[in-house]
């Protein structure tokens, strides 16, 4: 795969949405830098993702991929990252009940910095700036100097992310992932007046949990009650700071992204013959492909070769963002051609992205019920098909904000100015993430249900 191949590579090929640093010596004396940290994540662990992966091809596991739009540095904190990890357990717990199969934990996190954005410029207060396009590239603040790329942010985004992944690793093996504490949390949200039809889903967790426990199956007797595997993905837009965090695998010599296990490709950076795509066929993690509507078959039939020339199982996931009532249009000709070349593939469903809106109120927000739609659309295509949907894709958050419109607590256009905190994207809260488990839950369910009555 890597034959030929050198991470610097992508210097030669064309490139979009990276910054244009002024200061070239300032960039370089950062890369230097960098070149001499340890990597991030280690290769074992992402040829351990990878493995799994493969098991979420054949419908044998599910993979849960979550977490910030963009990570900022200004609301970094230890609580920050408590919360959303919580939630991602709670909704894995719920998930893998309705599935029936592990759940693949990744989160959007350690990482997740860097932003592709529709137009290089925006206007604010009548003035027009460079567009923020994350903290590891240029700063939130509407002034000109705030807005300049500064590599010196690229080390700060490093030690932002070894601190996250700190903490992840104590939270995913120190006790607080034990899922008995996990699923009370998780009654509490069953216990709120419109919960209802998710109560049911809830007490028959809680009877497992009670007959595995008297059976004397727990957390002192089985290790994989009180630990997870939890790994950090992100979009590898900034090459720099992915070409200085790349290392050899002692165990293989191939290279390695040590920025994070999992690494994507945006749909506006999937360019076959462009950077990202040069710099992410060369190394050895698993990587993510977003696939929008302008996807063409040609395009993906390329891209796939480019990236998995081998056709290694559980290397490449194609992460398909349309739209609420634009699945039916897209998904079923990309499935045909994934199908047609043979390639193995996770397919994975992001659906907020093709549903973002301009609210009443003037704020950016994505409706819950546009982001289930699209969900419901995904489970319905691949059933018809005949073919595996492995995974979701969420732009979340553990805090209690109003970014997205909707759910259970009916977030409306006028609440949005309450916690509207996101720097970029709005995010679904706590309580909607964890209501849209129960109700992908639900289509696992009915999809294993189908599954039993055809082997039957």
């Amino acid at each position: 795969m890597t034959k030929g191949w050198t991470k610097s590579d992508w210097r030669a090929k064309p490139r979009t949405q990276m910054p244009d640093y002024a200061d070239q010596a300032a960039l370089h004396a950062v890369e230097a830098q960098l070149a001499k940290y340890p990597p991030l994540v280690f290769a074992g662990e992402a040829r351990k993702l990878k493995k799994q992966l493969a098991l979420a091809a054949e419908g044998k596991a599910f993979l849960l991929q979550g977490g910030d739009c963009a990570e900022s540095f200004a609301e970094f904190s230890a609580d920050n990252i408590r919360d959303t990890f919580r939630v991602m357990l709670q909704m894995a717990v719920v998930l893998t009940y309705g599935a029936k199969v592990p759940v693949i934990k990744v989160g959007r996190m350690a990482g997740q910095f860097a932003k592709p954005r529709s137009a290089p410029t925006e206007v604010i207060n009548g003035v027009e700036l460079p567009s923020y396009k994350g903290d590891i590239i240029n700063g939130f603040e509407a002034t000109l100097e705030a807005r300049l790329p500064d590599p010196q942010r690229m080390l700060q985004a490093y030690t932002q992310a070894a601190a996250s992944l700190n903490l992840l690793r104590a939270f995913s093996t120190g006790g607080f992932a034990d899922i008995h504490r996990v699923h009370s949390w998780t009654l509490g949200f069953a216990e709120h007046d419109k919960a209802e039809r998710y109560r049911e889903l809830s007490n028959r967790i809680s009877d497992a949990l009670d007959f595995m426990n008297a059976a004397g199956v727990n957390a002192d007797t089985a290790h994989t009650l009180s630990t997870v595997d939890f790994y950090t993905s992100h979009e590898a837009l900034l090459l720099e700071y992915e070409e200085a965090l790349c290392r050899i695998d002692s165990i293989t010599g191939l290279p390695v992204a040590g920025s994070g296990h999992m690494i994507w490709i945006g749909d506006r950076t999937r360019q076959p013959d462009g950077a990202h795509v040069e710099f992410c066929r060369g190394v050895q993690n698993p990587i993510g492909l977003k696939c929008g509507p302008s996807t063409t078959a040609e395009d993906l039939k390329v891209l796939m070769a480019k990236l998995n020339p081998t056709n290694e199982p559980g290397r490449l996931t194609l992460i398909a963002r349309f739209g609420a009532g634009k699945v039916g249009e897209n998904l079923p000709r990309l499935i045909k051609t994934v199908q047609a070349e043979g390639a193995n593939v996770v397919w994975s469903c992001d659906p907020m992205h093709g549903n973002t809106i301009k609210s009443s109120t003037g704020y950016k927000t994505r409706p819950f019920d546009s982001v289930l739609r699209e969900v419901r659309e995904f489970f319905a295509i691949h059933k018809a098909e005949g073919t595996v949907p492995g995974g979701v894709h969420f732009e979340m958050t553990g805090k209690d904000v109003t970014e997205c419109t909707g759910g259970l607590r009916a977030v409306t256009d006028e609440d949005l100015s309450d916690r509207y905190h996101t720097a970029c994207d709005p995010r679904l809260n706590a309580s909607q993430a964890l209501e849209l488990a129960f109700l992908v839950a639900e289509e696992l369910t009915t999809l294993r249900q189908i599954d039993r009555r055809v082997a039957l």
